[in-house]
């Protein structure tokens, strides 16, 4: 439906471009075919003989190409070579006319829009896996496409910067992430990048201007109820009018990094583990970071600010607060009004201090910070907000403790949503359990997985995803976790994965046992190796190496091998 609306839209803009050159053409062919038919010409006997209209359309068409076949049928008279040679060069001008056209049309930005999203519309109508639609792609979507792509899940880009859109055709993807230059609030758009495409899994808002992207969220709600919705907001008026709604899930960076600190602080190995299987940098699994519990400095008291106050209030932390537009309100009894110079740092007595957070909108006002601490006191914990991406090198090498950038905290946060929603359930359930729980599922990743990447993906038990699973349960078969997770070459051994959760029937279960039985319709959430996964997707599709690794009998595959060992088989029943 949408291609074919592009599709008419590219036909009315070449058709009101062309319009009047292809008129000139045809009257200057017209007038030039009817004049060279009306001109008497000269027979071999010196007759007056006249041209047919075939004829006459005949030269103009080889003449028009500039190519030269002669005077046909008879040699023309002098009357005829004039209106020929008339009639040659007003067809030259004609054609310039007509090519001009044609180049301005090319140039048009009205039909190279439509032109783009015509072809835009029928790629994504292509698409046959599950996808994603990433509206935005700044710093939050250009990092999440990437985290999309490692895991060969597909995106469709809708950004109005057609800078950006170019920057997307150049990545090196795993899979194909065709993009658009539009608005992506407007609902033709949503609707070309497959909002209503039966395999849209998610939209995801993820602009520069939040009501863009509340408008994003309302739209596709209307449009496609079940499709699921992720909208990023700093605004609690946002936040207020999308909660209502069913199938939509709001992110807001700054309240994620609260709460990451608040875990940092009072359960650090989760922390920790956290942070591993989002791929932090420099995160080592089983090495928690020792963040103190007393006497911090909060320099800048907006949005970021606002919730880690709230946050360290409920840690039992009551931080000094330096901010240039505060005033005395309920919950703060211990501020400076102005700038975190060197100055008001040092009169604060940044040296006493356990800790400090460089948290202004500006990441130049945050690197002086940062700078002010080195030579006050080295030996603070340091928290700093990096507002932008291009600044990363920067931040890397002032060595800070904890980074907040916004786009990488919203983008890991999402990306672990659609890797599977059972990866914040388990991190949830491990604070409830407590902190010997987590060290020991880290010590399991650890003796599974070791220094290597981590991976995190889910596996269905359903017949498109494991058919010879299915197949070998339906005979009546029982299947376990440790079966499963076997090396199909080597028995004894494991797969470098560990099974963290395990959705039956709407209930999940956390951390299985290796014994643990599996059935149809499980979903199973794993942390291991890109490695691993191969192996097991390989596994539950390949009823000869479930058999294997069931029964440890490895059984002959082609038909001339089933014969000799049928033959000998039978060798030996006979000498018995």
């Amino acid at each position: 439906m949408a291609a074919t609306s592009e599709l008419d839209r590219v036909s009315m803009l070449v058709l009101r471009y062309m319009r009047r050159p292809i008129f000139v053409l045809i009257i200057v062919y017209a007038i030039g075919i009817t004049g060279m038919a009306l001109i008497p010409g000269m027979a071999a006997d010196g007759s007056p003989e006249y041209m047919s209209l075939f004829h006459a359309f005949y030269f103009f068409t080889y003449t028009a190409t500039t190519t030269g076949f002669g005077e046909i049928p008879n040699e023309f008279t002098d009357q005829q070579r004039l209106w020929a040679i008339l009639c040659l060069y007003i067809g030259v001008i004609a054609w310039l006319y007509a090519i001009g056209s044609i180049i301005h049309l090319i140039q048009n930005m009205h039909f190279v829009q439509a032109l783009s999203e015509y072809r835009f519309s029928r790629v994504v109508k292509k698409i046959t896996e599950p996808f994603f639609i990433i509206c935005g792609f700044g710093d939050t979507g250009s990092l999440l496409a990437r985290g999309l792509s490692d895991h060969r899940f597909t995106a469709v880009v809708i950004d109005r910067d057609p800078e950006r859109i170019k920057a997307l055709s150049l990545r090196d993807y795993n899979v194909n992430m065709p993009g658009l230059c539009g608005d992506p609030s407007e609902p033709k758009h949503l609707v070309d990048a497959g909002l209503q495409h039966p395999l849209c899994k998610a939209v995801i808002a993820l602009t520069s201007d939040e009501d863009v992207n509340l408008k994003i969220a309302v739209v596709s709600r209307f449009i496609n109820p079940k499709v699921h919705v992720i909208c990023r907001t700093t605004s609690s008026k946002h936040k207020e009018q999308l909660a209502p709604l069913d199938n939509v899930t709001i992110i807001n960076p700054f309240e994620i990094f609260a709460q990451l600190l608040s875990m940092a602080i009072t359960t650090p190995r989760l922390h920790n583990l956290n942070s591993w299987l989002v791929r932090a940098k420099g995160i080592r699994l089983g090495q928690p970071l020792n963040v103190p519990s007393d006497n911090w400095i909060l320099c800048g008291y907006g949005r970021m600010g606002q919730w880690l106050h709230k946050y360290m209030k409920l840690n039992s932390i009551n931080p000094l607060i330096i901010d240039p537009d505060l005033e005395g309100s309920t919950g703060i009894d211990r501020f400076i009004k102005g700038y975190a110079d060197h100055g008001t740092l040092s009169d604060a007595k940044l040296d006493t201090v356990a800790g400090i957070v460089a948290g202004t909108d500006n990441d130049s006002d945050n690197l002086n910070i940062l700078m002010s601490t080195q030579v006050l006191n080295p030996n603070a914990f340091t928290i700093v907000r990096q507002n932008h991406h291009a600044n990363q090198l920067a931040f890397d090498a002032a060595s800070v403790d904890l980074i907040l950038q916004s786009s990488l905290t919203t983008g890991r946060r999402i990306l672990k949503y659609l890797i599977s929603p059972h990866i914040q359930i388990l991190i949830d359930y491990l604070r409830e359990q407590g902190e010997h729980q987590t060290e020991k599922i880290s010590d399991r990743l650890i003796a599974s997985i070791g220094d290597q990447i981590p991976h995190l993906w889910s596996v269905t038990l359903d017949t498109k995803h494991a058919k010879e699973a299915i197949d070998l349960l339906n005979t009546g078969h029982e299947l376990v976790i440790g079966d499963l997770i076997r090396h199909p070459s080597k028995r004894c051994e494991l797969l470098s994965c560990v099974p963290l959760v395990i959705h039956r029937a709407k209930t999940p279960i956390m951390l299985p046992e290796e014994n643990m039985q599996v059935y149809e319709d499980d979903s199973i959430l794993f942390c291991g190796t890109e490695q691993s996964e191969q192996l097991l997707a390989s596994t539950l599709n390949n009823a000869y190496t479930l058999h294997y690794l069931l029964t440890g009998k490895d059984v002959s595959r082609g038909f001339i091998f089933r014969w000799l060992e049928q033959l000998a088989r039978n060798k030996k029943s006979s000498a018995a």
